[in-house]
């Protein structure tokens, strides 16, 4: 239907554009092509309220068509000047009436992201079509220019001789305030007057000087040479006049002409952005010393050359096309973003606008804008989000996954109190469980590329450790390929979970294997560095201090250029089919970041590949760092019968009936809740409960919340956590010492048992 409506809505714009008749299909694809490539965005809402059309650009800078200007409302903070602005666009759209409005939005970083919005009336059949356009960059050329006119204006008020302009009656129309402090006069007592009465005597325009007595302050008189040329503005009449006091010779007159040129030139050659003088025939005829920084070239090297050899093939055409448009004067200017020529390929954006010369257009001036940075730091935190988005779906597929491997886990145990090693069922039993214990691994390395995991952080020598992995590691390398390891000295430590740790470098270790597979060198080398500035490594800021360097290279067939982007992407992979799951690197990208590390890596096809791990550096342990251990998931009871009363609080309905018969086999008196609303109901109403067990991700009132409900009205109940996430992210702020267990998913019976009879008997 939308589709339907669309194509009628482009239908009855073609005919007011182009007339109704045959091609008229064709009229409307090609419009909505035009539309889709147009650097606005575009969005048309029909009266009801529905999305008629929306190109590109408005999917990426308006918002729904209910409320399109919702995103900049949220943005607009408390700038009331910017909300009022939106607030006219959105009454004049309620009422089909034209507006448009600049709104400036502060950016996070600094600075404001100027938006140029309008709105207008779509059809006679009440739809509106909202437009936006970033406009940023030609604010900022626009206050750059207002500066340099400023300057230039400051420049022309203060020359050592007077100027004035007059129209063909005698009018002054022009004087500078050098003319004005000689007459004794402020401008707006000159402006508007005839020269008569300003200078008792009109100079003849016939003669190009002319030689006067002028009266200034406090009546002096002094003698002026005026020299004049006229000039034709639209029709009209003009003098350009310069009035040098006390008739200075002519060689002094031209000193200060001279100046006058050299402070122009002066003004042009340090403004902040390259400017080039472009002639009538497309030829380079000036440019300053910003542009010549900005292309690595000199001004001998691009005067007389066309202006577009500056420019990169790809975009050579198109801005051909676009500067012979503003020189013939059927566009009065245009912005352009090119590639530039050169070693550095730069991108700029070019703000074309035609010089005029007695009212023709004598060429051109382009202001070169280095966006570069700006370009790149786009990409960078795209690519950012990207990871962050990947991150997130990751660790909600591993929690949920988290809660159906615990539920198959544990009814695994139960079935195996029935069926013993003698029954025929026994071994079907136990594939099943450790098929679910082979799944819950790969949930693992999902939820350490999310940085969800479950880490037991330790203080560690990093030369001790990788010793102990040498041998492994050769193992796993096998005879074709040489392990060699160097060692830096007083390496320091760092905090990471041994166990993940390990999982690091043999991952690194296979990955290398697989590239070499006719044999190579594994080099692994340790150091202790430190990093006296930020480093800005793609999307990753590592800030300053000092780190443990380890690096790990191998001499393999190497990476090309666009898998080094993703080569951290979950489920990317460049082996071929069944060779791999696609999650080892991911898993140690997760593991590295989550111990506050960065990993690097640098690679070319056939030259191998060198991984970069930044991990940081600790001289000894912090004081003070003593932390309440959980309950071990591994607990070493020999009895794990109890007794006591436990309100279990699960929204998975297979979790909690394992849980609550597990618990009841082994002696305990079990309540369920699916919610954490109805534990309330139910700790409200029965004072016997002794330990309280919650997952912590549910609809409504989650786990914690629940927990610091239970420590403030009940805090001699016990707590227990439950979670398929880590316990930092499942605690969410939680005081250590506030007396809450944790017991990450998936759990067996005995892990779940052990933990209950642990946290029961303490105290």
């Amino acid at each position: 239907m939308r589709t339907d409506r669309t194509s009628s809505w482009l239908e009855r714009l073609r005919n007011r554009i182009f007339g109704s008749g045959r091609g008229g299909l064709a009229s409307a694809a090609t419009l909505a092509g035009v539309l889709e490539s147009e650097n606005r965005a575009v969005l048309v809402v029909g009266r009801d309220g529905s999305e008629l059309y929306r190109n590109a650009a408005g999917r990426r800078l308006l918002a729904e068509a209910g409320d399109p200007l919702s995103v900049l409302k949220t943005r607009a903070g408390d700038d009331d000047r910017a909300l009022a602005d939106l607030e006219r666009l959105d009454a004049a759209a309620a009422v089909g009436a034209p507006r448009r409005a600049e709104i400036g939005l502060a950016m996070a970083g600094g600075g404001r992201e100027w938006l140029a919005l309008e709105v207008a009336s779509a059809g006679p059949d009440g739809a509106v079509a909202w437009m936006a356009e970033d406009i940023s960059a030609r604010r900022a050329i626009e206050e750059t220019l207002r500066r340099e006119n400023e300057l230039l204006s400051d420049f022309v008020d203060f020359l050592p001789v007077g100027c004035y302009s007059a129209d063909a009656d005698g009018t002054v129309r022009y004087v500078n305030q050098r003319l004005a402090e000689w007459l004794g006069k402020g401008g707006d007592e000159i402006i508007g007057r005839n020269l008569a009465e300003v200078f008792g005597a009109v100079p003849n325009p016939e003669e190009e000087r002319a030689e006067l007595r002028l009266r200034g302050r406090s009546g002096d008189v002094f003698q002026g040479l005026v020299a004049h040329s006229v000039y034709d503005e639209g029709g009209e009449m003009f003098t350009r006049s310069v009035v040098v006091r006390d008739l200075v010779p002519e060689q002094q007159w031209e000193r200060a002409l001279r100046a006058a040129e050299r402070r122009f030139r002066w003004l042009f050659d340090d403004a902040p952005v390259g400017i080039a003088l472009v002639d009538m025939d497309g030829g380079v005829g000036g440019c300053n010393l910003a542009l010549q920084a900005m292309l690595g070239t000199d001004r001998d090297d691009m005067v007389g050359r066309p202006v577009t050899n500056l420019i990169a093939d790809e975009n050579r055409q198109q801005a051909s096309e676009q500067l012979a448009k503003v020189l013939s004067g059927s566009q009065p200017g245009t912005h352009l973003e090119v590639r530039l020529r050169g070693r550095r390929d730069l991108i700029a954006q070019l703000f074309v606008s035609p010089s005029h010369e007695d009212g023709e257009i004598s060429g051109l001036v382009i202001h070169f804008i280095d966006a570069t940075e700006q370009r790149n730091l786009e990409v960078q935190f795209a690519q950012s989000q990207k990871m962050q988005a990947m991150g997130q779906l990751a660790g909600g597929v591993a929690h949920d996954f988290n809660n159906l491997l615990t539920a198959m886990i544990g009814f695994c145990d139960l079935l195996l109190q029935r069926h013993g090693a003698g029954d025929p069922s026994f071994a079907d039993i136990m594939q099943i469980k450790q098929n679910a214990n082979r799944a819950a691994s790969l949930v693992r390395q999902l939820l350490a590329f999310s940085r969800r995991q479950a880490l037991q952080p330790r203080l560690l020598n990093v030369t001790d450790a990788l010793a102990e992995l040498s041998n492994l590691l050769r193992r796993l390398l096998g005879e074709t390929i040489e392990l060699r390891m160097t060692h830096g000295r007083a390496l320091g430590l760092v905090r990471v979970d041994p166990g993940q740790f390990d999982q690091v470098i043999i991952n690194l270790a296979v990955n290398a294997r697989d590239a070499m597979p006719g044999g190579g060198t594994l080099s692994i080398r340790t150091n202790a560095v430190r990093v006296d500035q930020p480093v800005q490594r793609g999307p990753e800021l590592m800030p300053a201090g000092e780190y443990v360097l380890i690096e790990v290279s191998d001499t393999g067939t190497g990476i090309s250029k666009e898998n080094v982007a993703r080569i951290f992407e979950p489920f990317f992979s460049t082996k071929e089919v069944g060779a791999g799951t696609g999650l080892g690197l991911s898993t140690v990208y997760g593991i590295v970041r989550q111990t506050d590390g960065f990993i690097f890596v640098e690679s070319q096809p056939g030259q191998g590949a060198t991984f970069t791990i930044h991990l940081p550096r600790i001289d000894a342990e912090p004081a003070g760092e003593v932390r309440r251990p959980s309950p071990s998931p591994e607990a070493a009871e020999t009895d794990l019968t109890g007794h006591g009363t436990i309100l279990l609080v699960e929204d998975e309905d297979a979790v909690r009936l394992f849980g609550a018969r597990a618990l009841r086999n082994k002696g305990y008196t079990v309540i369920e809740a699916r919610s954490g609303e109805q534990a309330v109901e139910v700790l409200r109403g029965d004072d016997a409960i002794d330990m309280l067990i919650s997952d912590v991700v549910m609809p409504g009132m989650d786990g914690v919340t629940l927990a610091r409900f239970v420590r403030m009205e009940r805090p001699a109940i016990k707590l227990i956590l439950i979670s398929g996430y880590s316990e930092d992210v499942a605690r969410d702020g939680i005081d250590p010492d506030a007396g809450i267990h944790f017991l990450p998913k998936p759990f067996s019976l005995k892990q779940l048992a052990g933990a209950v009879k642990q946290v029961m008997t303490e105290g």
